[in-house]
C-alpha cells in the first residue's frame, strides 16, 4: 500500500474548505506537517474542544472565516491564495440536523458544492478538486450488500439526499468542462472515528460526553452496522487521489469509495469504548439501549465496497477496528489528562505514516 507523498505537498498551495470541522481539522494539520501552504475557509468552529481548537490547527495554516454562499469572498480568496489543489469538506454533516433544517442542509451541501466548483473553474492555477461526500449517497433498502461506486444514488432523508445531489453536481460539472479546467473527483468514506470529534448525535462524541459527565451512554440502535474506520485512513486516500488527479489522467476523475472492508454493530464499539475508558482509571462508564420513538429514519445496514480504490489507487485502511478505537480513545483520554493535543495529534499522524500496511 502506498501513502501520501510528503514531497508532493511540501510548499504546495492548498485550500481546505471546512477546516474547522473534524475531518477538515485533521486534514489541515496533516498537510501543514507536510509543509503545504494551507488556507482554510469555513465558519467558526462549533466546538472548542474539537480537533481544530484543541490541537491549535490554526498555527500552521492561514484560516479564513466565511460562508460557502458568499460567492465574492470565496472567489477573491481563491484568486488571492492561488491554490493548486482544493479539498472541499465544508458541509452540514449531521443527519438529525438535516431533518430539523432541510433547507439549510440543501443550501450548504448542494449549492455550496456548486459554488466551490464554479469558483475553481475561473482560475487556471487550480489543478485538482476533491469533493468529499458520504457513504449515505446510495439508495439504501437495507439489503445488507456493500455499495459500489456505480450503484444508484438516492436517499430517504435530507442529509443523504443533499450529498447524492452534490455527487450529481460534480458529475455534471466534470462533463461540462469537456477536458478543460481542474480535474474533479468525489470521495465517499464510511463512518469515521478519531479524536477531536464533538459533533452532536454521533456515537463517539456522545460516548465521551456521557463518560465525562458520569452518565450512561444512550444508544438508540445498538444492532445497526456501519463501516467504521479511523479518520486518518480516508484522509490519506484523499491526498493520494489528489496527487494523481493533478497529473491530468482522466481515469481518476470519478467517484471513489474509501470505506472499511468490514462492518460492525454499534454495540461492539460501545462495549470497547467502555472498556478502554474504564481501563484508563476514570469514573465508571456504561451504556444502555434506549429507543427513541421520535428519532428520524436511519438505515440499519450500511457497507461500502472499496475494491476499485484498492486495485487502482493501492489504498485500503491501515488501521483495523481495534486500533482505530484504541487511537480514538487515546486522544480523548490524553485530552482529559490535560496533555498537549497538538503534540498528541501530530504524533498520531507520524505514527500512521510509519505503519506497515495490514
Amino acid at each position: 500500500m502506498t501513502l501520501p507523498d510528503p514531497n508532493y505537498w511540501r510548499g504546495r498551495r492548498v485550500l481546505v474548505t471546512g477546516h474547522t470541522g473534524f475531518k477538515g481539522g485533521w486534514l489541515s494539520l496533516w498537510l501543514s506537517q507536510f509543509g503545504a501552504q494551507v488556507t482554510g475557509y469555513a465558519l467558526p468552529p462549533e466546538h472548542q474542544e474539537g480537533i481544530y481548537v484543541a490541537a491549535d490547527v490554526a498555527r500552521g495554516i492561514v484560516p479564513v472565516s466565511g460562508d460557502l454562499k458568499d460567492r465574492s469572498r470565496l472567489r477573491h480568496l481563491i484568486e488571492l491564495m492561488r491554490p493548486s489543489v482544493i479539498f472541499h469538506l465544508a458541509a452540514q454533516a449531521l443527519v438529525r440536523r438535516g431533518h430539523t433544517d432541510p433547507l439549510g442542509t440543501y443550501m450548504t451541501n448542494v449549492m455550496g458544492t456548486a459554488e466551490v466548483l464554479e469558483a475553481a473553474r475561473q482560475f487556471p492555477f487550480v489543478r485538482a478538486v476533491v469533493v468529499v461526500t458520504s457513504d449515505k449517497v446510495y439508495e439504501n433498502s437495507d439489503e445488507g450488500r456493500a455499495f459500489k461506486e456505480g450503484d444508484r444514488l438516492g436517499g430517504l432523508e435530507p442529509y443523504g439526499v443533499s450529498k447524492a445531489a452534490a455527487e450529481m453536481i460534480v458529475t455534471a460539472f466534470r462533463h461540462g468542462l469537456k477536458g478543460e479546467g481542474p480535474a474533479v473527483a468525489s470521495v465517499r468514506a464510511g463512518n469515521v472515528l478519531g479524536g477531536g470529534d464533538f459533533a452532536e448525535d454521533r456515537l463517539v462524541p456522545d460516548a465521551i460526553r456521557a463518560f465525562r459527565s458520569q452518565t450512561p451512554l444512550d444508544i438508540r440502535n445498538p444492532l445497526s452496522t456501519r463501516p467504521w474506520q479511523h479518520v486518518l485512513d480516508p484522509l490519506a486516500g484523499y491526498m493520494m487521489l489528489a496527487e494523481r488527479l493533478a497529473e491530468g489522467d482522466p481515469m481518476w476523475q470519478r467517484a471513489w469509495n474509501f470505506g472499511a472492508e468490514t462492518t460492525e454493530p454499534v454495540y461492539t464499539l460501545a462495549d470497547k469504548m467502555v472498556e478502554l475508558w474504564n481501563r484508563a482509571g476514570f469514573s465508571e462508564a456504561s451504556w444502555v439501549s434506549r429507543a427513541d420513538p421520535t428519532a428520524p429514519y436511519e438505515a440499519k445496514v450500511l457497507a461500502l465496497d472499496s475494491s476499485e480504490t484498492r486495485d487502482s489507487l493501492d489504498w485500503w485502511p491501515r488501521l483495523g477496528l481495534a486500533d482505530a478505537l484504541g487511537w480514538t480513545m487515546d486522544w480523548y483520554i490524553a485530552q482529559s489528562m490535560g496533555d498537549s493535543m497538538y503534540g498528541t495529534s501530530s504524533a498520531m499522524i507520524d505514527s500512521y505514516m510509519g505503519l506497515v500496511a495490514i
